[in-house]
């Protein structure tokens, strides 16, 4: 394949994204009954023992595939985060039945900041069942998770690949009953 050839291909992917993300800005996020996307991340701590080492790149979304899960992606780890953390491990500890599974996502622009974040949460709220995560994208998170770069924590519960609920907090604003009703809900 040609030089010119592989920069016109990858200019038209650029152009493409870039689209994707303004529409993606206009349309305001994820709403119930969308899709949810692959996205990647690399581990950064807890969950022990779901096979995956730190430091590996995965797709958690995709590993849990049509699973009821609850995927938190923070800006902030302040506030009401690390209550909302423990909840969510205690949930998946009790409902092993159903297979709920959910993961905390850190975003950011500095990759090692975010990291150090990760553990600092990971060691804060002792989760055992609760991978933390660094998205590849980092900065945005997912493009196709259309997360409001405003919003400091926005919590999407998921179940059967769709979204039930996508919620946007300040982090001292987290409505931890109101997300823990979005999980009863799915587990059924």
């Amino acid at each position: 394949m040609s030089r010119l050839l592989i920069c016109s291909v990858l200019l038209f992917a650029a152009s493409l994204s870039n689209a994707f993300a303004a529409d993606a800005a206009r349309d305001g996020g994820l709403k119930q009954g969308d899709p949810i996307g692959v996205f990647y991340v690399t581990k950064i701590a807890g969950a022990e023992d779901d096979g995956v080492d730190v430091g590996q790149e995965i797709c958690y979304r995709c590993r849990y595939g049509s699973r009821p899960m609850v995927m938190v992606f923070a800006r902030q780890t302040d506030g009401k985060l690390s209550d909302l953390v423990k909840q969510l491990d205690a949930a998946v500890a009790q409902n092993e039945a159903s297979h709920l599974s959910g993961f905390v996502t850190l975003l950011g622009e500095d990759a090692g900041k975010l990291k150090t974040s990760a553990t600092e949460l990971a060691e804060k709220t002792s989760a055992k069942h609760i991978p933390f995560v660094v998205a590849k994208e980092s900065e945005t998170g997912p493009l196709n998770y259309r997360l409001s770069v405003d919003a400091p924590v926005t919590i999407v519960v998921a179940s059967d690949s769709q979204v039930v609920s996508a919620r946007t907090y300040a982090a001292d604003k987290i409505d931890i009953d109101a997300i823990m009703a979005d999980v009863k809900s799915i587990l059924n």
